[in-house]
């Protein structure tokens, strides 16, 4: 994938990130929001409003940086376990999985039922499972298995800074605009290589025919 691809999707990815949590913040922050607005002072609702946006800039980067991370990571793992690499990732998925459930329960001192952690860990791994499947549908099989690593461990693994916050509101402010990066650059990535091999494919074929006129005059003029 050339340069400009890769800036194009930096750039889009950045767009999903800081619109994802801005409209997540009405949601989650509306106490926030609700302060300003009797009376209204269009200023500070300004101020929250950039603020929230910066932040979702910032959850971008983290959701970039976890997928460039996992491409390296995969390149690695398939060079040095070849085929042991995709057990190996569905291993460290099921752990993640009982970390999400048994470790954070156990952190929390039985303040919070476990149902809690038993629905977010499902709720994100159902997520998972079907972007993997569609990873898998648009590419091929062999790609649900990374594709569902990503989605569940990488995404968990980035959610941690928002998981030791206090309170809960920034768990969902940010494993939200996570989830929607890492889904946008999933599943865009294989779009963009396949329109760059295909206009190569283009290329060659238009190239190919003036060969092939050529041949077929010269070979007449021979025959003559």
């Amino acid at each position: 994938m050339n340069s400009r691809n890769w800036v194009r999707m930096f750039l889009t990815t950045l767009l999903v990130g800081a619109a994802s949590t801005l409209i997540t913040s009405f949601f989650v922050k509306a106490g926030a929001y609700g302060e300003y607005l009797q009376p209204v002072d269009l200023f500070e609702i300004l101020g929250l409003v950039i603020f929230f946006t910066a932040l979702g800039l910032v959850f971008s980067l983290i959701s970039q940086m976890g997928f460039f991370a996992y491409l390296t990571i995969n390149q690695f793992g398939l060079g040095m376990f070849r085929g042991f690499w995709l057990p190996i990732q569905v291993v460290l998925i099921l752990f993640t999985l009982f970390d999400l459930i048994y470790f954070r329960y156990k952190a929390a001192d039985g303040e919070t039922p476990i149902f809690i952690y038993l629905l977010v860990a499902a709720v994100l791994f159902g997520y998972s499972l079907v972007i993997a499947k569609i990873k898998a549908n648009e590419t091929n099989a062999k790609a649900f298995i990374p594709a569902l690593f990503f989605m569940f461990v990488v995404t968990s693994i980035e959610w941690v800074p928002g998981l030791r916050s206090t309170g809960s509101d920034y768990e969902w402010l940010m494993i939200i605009p996570l989830l929607l990066c890492n889904t946008y650059q999933l599943l865009l990535l294989h779009r963009i290589t396949n329109q760059k091999a295909a206009a190569e494919g283009k290329e060659l074929t238009s190239s190919a025919k003036p060969a092939t006129k050529q041949n077929k005059k010269q070979r007449s003029k021979r025959k003559k």
